[in-house]
C-alpha cells in the first residue's frame, strides 16, 4: 500500500527540507506533543514544532525501527540518543484526504528522555 503522504514525511526526515515540510502539512494541522497538554493547532505552530523537533532528534543516530500503516496514516517507531540518553517513541501521523499531514502526535519514553525533550525543545522553540 503505498502512502504519498507517508512517502514525503520520510523525505523531509532525509532531507530536513523546511519547505517540503510546510507543503505537507494540512492548514488545520493538529500537533500533540508528549509534555503540552493541549492540541497545537495550525499549520504554523505544527510547523514550528516538527521542524524544531528534527532539529533536535534529527541527527545521525535518528532511525525509526518499525512501522504500521492504516488506511489514513501510520505509527512509525523511532530510536535515537542524546547527551547519553536513549529515547524511543512513536511518531502516531494522520493524513487527509489531499495526502497532507491533519494530525501528528508524538509519545516518548522514558520519563529521563521527556524531561532532556522539554528543554530542548523549549530552546529550540525559543530560536523560531
Amino acid at each position: 500500500m503505498t502512502m504519498p503522504g507517508l512517502d514525503k514525511w520520510h523525505h523531509y526526515i532525509k532531507s530536513h527540507d523546511r519547505a517540503a515540510l510546510w507543503d505537507l502539512l494540512h492548514p488545520d494541522a493538529v500537533f500533540e506533543s508528549p509534555v503540552v497538554h493541549t492540541p497545537q493547532r495550525g499549520r504554523d505552530i505544527t510547523f514550528k514544532y516538527l521542524a524544531s523537533a528534527g532539529k533536535v532528534l534529527g541527527g545521525a543516530g535518528f532511525a525509526y525501527r518499525g512501522e504500521w500503516r492504516s488506511d489514513n496514516g501510520a505509527v512509525l517507531e523511532f530510536e535515537t540518543e542524546i547527551d547519553g540518553i536513549k529515547i524511543n517513541g512513536v511518531d502516531i501521523i494522520t493524513f487527509a484526504a489531499d495526502g497532507r499531514i491533519a494530525h501528528f502526535k508524538v509519545m516518548v519514553r522514558p520519563l529521563k528522555a521527556i524531561n532532556l525533550l522539554h528543554r530542548l525543545m523549549g530552546e529550540q522553540l525559543a530560536t523560531l
